[in-house]
């Protein structure tokens, strides 16, 4: 798929047809982000793939702060992805001291880069995708069982669309980008 094609046709999608995502889409969509940047190449963002029906309905039901499109888009998902990083790591020195003065808004940073290359993987290879961030990240960790030193960044929804979303309007270039000569 053409690079261009890939962002511009990506949408986020909230309806699923109920077939398996296969683990191996998942890991070479995970290999495929696995390249995204990161704060001194400190590859913090890590995937955890929730499949079981079971797991799903308990994080759908349990930890989106009653929500209800939340829980909807993840009850229909065949697969749900948590997106977290270790941290603290990422804008800080290995021996722990900050980096810069931003803080911990590193770790968010980098899972935004890491998970729209997810996403933008997904596309290409025919599954969609859509990024959730409303949740209990208390609620979540416990439930999925996240490993300690982990935060839950989003929650990704994934599948094969069962819908087709139409392209919301853009802003144009002029009014996204100024010039400081």
């Amino acid at each position: 798929m053409d690079f261009m094609d890939c962002v511009q046709e990506r949408r986020s999608v909230r309806k699923f047809k109920n077939d398996a995502v296969s683990s191996d889409v998942l890991k070479k969509i995970v290999q495929a982000a696995s390249f995204a940047p990161s704060w001194k190449n400190s590859q913090t963002t890590r995937y955890i793939a929730v499949t079981d029906p079971a797991l799903k309905k308990e994080l759908a039901e349990k930890c989106v702060i009653d929500f209800a499109p939340n829980t909807n888009t993840m009850l229909g998902a065949p697969a749900l992805v948590l997106v977290t990083t270790v941290s603290p790591r990422s804008g800080f020195e290995r021996d722990g001291s900050p980096s810069t003065s931003k803080g911990t808004h590193w770790e968010s940073f980098d899972a935004g880069i890491a998970t729209q290359t997810f996403c933008l993987a997904a596309h290409n290879e025919g599954l969609a995708t859509v990024v959730l961030g409303i949740f209990d990240e208390a609620k979540v960790i416990e439930t999925a069982h996240v490993p300690e030193g982990q935060k839950v960044s989003a929650i990704l929804a994934v599948g094969y669309a069962d819908e087709t979303p139409v392209m919301p309007k853009r802003k144009s270039v002029d009014e996204l980008l100024s010039f400081m000569a």
